[in-house]
């Protein structure tokens, strides 16, 4: 089993709340990760799968049961498929925290975003940590290259799989089962094949602003549709939006978000490219790679930032607008190039909005100056500046 990062971090918080939600999409290695923490509890722990019918009757009385199993870890997955049950486990912490038990209760793994988990347990608020769980990141032992999981993707079975092939097979059909069944528990009732017409125009975009008319006018579908299937994508943790940075600079703002597949193997297998060659020689290899740098970025800052980012009308970009604690701004820029170059249009962004750190991430390995004081960082050691 490859060890991950957030181990140590869940661990942590265990020791702090009586409950921590492990949020990530499907296959991304949420319930291996649960039972390497879960091994370490001082008894048995308890495990429930609510997508298996017998767990959720288990769960029919769930009070009942939850005391049953007082002093163990109940690891409990799938949480969203039960939303009426976090009104159940502020009642079961409450009245423990009451008998001297405070932390290291539930350990909830959940397949949706954080801001959608937290419609259904807003009554847990003070009792419960989160933390999200993408795939692979550059810094954990994977045994492969920045490259090789840029091509392949995070998720275990992709970038683990035996060959390049048996990648590529893993993600398609990972593809088709999120179109053919898990969109559907969704409610949605859109063609399994327009689905797929919109998910591969989405891939096209990616990274870019998405101009949601022009979709829904391309698939035959319309713009409220089109706006809903892309909400579902992000709550899934498919999809990434990066909102855009409003500030009062006198100038006229892009103000629509930007569309990012947060993972590169599933992005590229929509864009049907299996080969290193192919990637390089498409169009998309340099948003792609700017998506690849975002998501690990992300994950190495967890939650000691926001992600924006910043354009005007007249051509000042920032690829991503780091918004760290008290309001100070880094601006990074995303670069394959192992000699990277800057426009014009950054340097005017970062006057704009006076940014304390000028960051360029390349595709090299060594760290160096550039003018205007300018940092270029490979993105491991970017990784670690923005985990600081």
């Amino acid at each position: 089993m490859i060890p991950r990062r957030a181990h140590t971090e869940i661990v942590s918080l265990l020791q702090q709340f009586p409950a921590v939600a492990i949020l990530g999409p499907r296959q991304v290695g949420k319930t291996t990760l649960a039972r390497q923490i879960s091994a370490g509890a001082a008894h048995a722990p308890v495990y429930l799968d609510l997508e298996q019918p017998e767990d959720r009757a288990i769960l029919s009385e769930p009070r009942a049961y939850l005391e049953e199993h007082r002093g163990r870890l109940i690891v409990i997955d799938e949480v969203q498929r039960m939303p009426a049950l976090f009104e159940t486990l502020r009642g079961v912490i409450d009245t423990r925290r009451r008998a001297g038990d405070r932390a290291g209760q539930f350990l909830l793994l959940g397949s949706a975003s954080r801001e959608l988990l937290r419609q259904s347990s807003e009554s847990l608020a003070g009792r419960i940590a989160y933390r999200e769980l993408g795939g692979f990141r550059v810094d954990e032992p994977t045994g492969l290259t920045p490259s090789e999981l840029w091509l392949r993707g995070g998720f275990p079975d992709s970038a683990l799989a035996a060959d390049p092939m048996a990648s590529m097979r893993w993600r398609r059909n990972f593809i088709t089962t999120c179109l053919e069944r898990d969109l559907l528990l969704t409610g949605l009732r859109t063609p399994v094949e327009t689905m797929r017409r919109l998910w591969t125009m989405l891939a096209h975009v990616h990274a870019t602003t998405v101009n949601v008319s022009q979709i829904a006018q391309s698939i035959g579908l319309s713009n409220k549709t089109v706006a809903h299937h892309v909400d579902l994508l992000v709550d899934l943790m498919l999809v990434r939006r990066i909102q855009p940075w409003f500030a009062n600079v006198g100038k006229r703002l892009v103000k629509s978000p930007r569309v990012c597949w947060r993972d590169t193997g599933l992005l590229h297998a929509l864009l049907g490219l299996e080969t290193r060659e192919q990637l390089l020689g498409h169009p998309c290899a340099g948003p792609s790679w700017e998506g690849f740098v975002i998501e690990q970025l992300s994950a190495a800052m967890a939650d000691r930032g926001t992600l924006w980012f910043y354009r005007t009308s007249t051509g000042a970009e920032i690829d991503l607008l780091v918004e760290r604690a008290g309001g100070d701004l880094w601006a990074v820029e995303v670069k394959r190039s192992a000699a990277p170059a800057v426009s014009p249009g950054f340097h005017r962004a970062c006057l704009d909005l006076g940014v304390r750190r000028r960051i360029v991430v390349h595709g090299g390995e060594e760290a160096f100056p550039m003018p205007h004081g300018i940092e270029a960082l490979p993105l491991s050691d970017a990784m670690r500046q923005l985990a600081a």
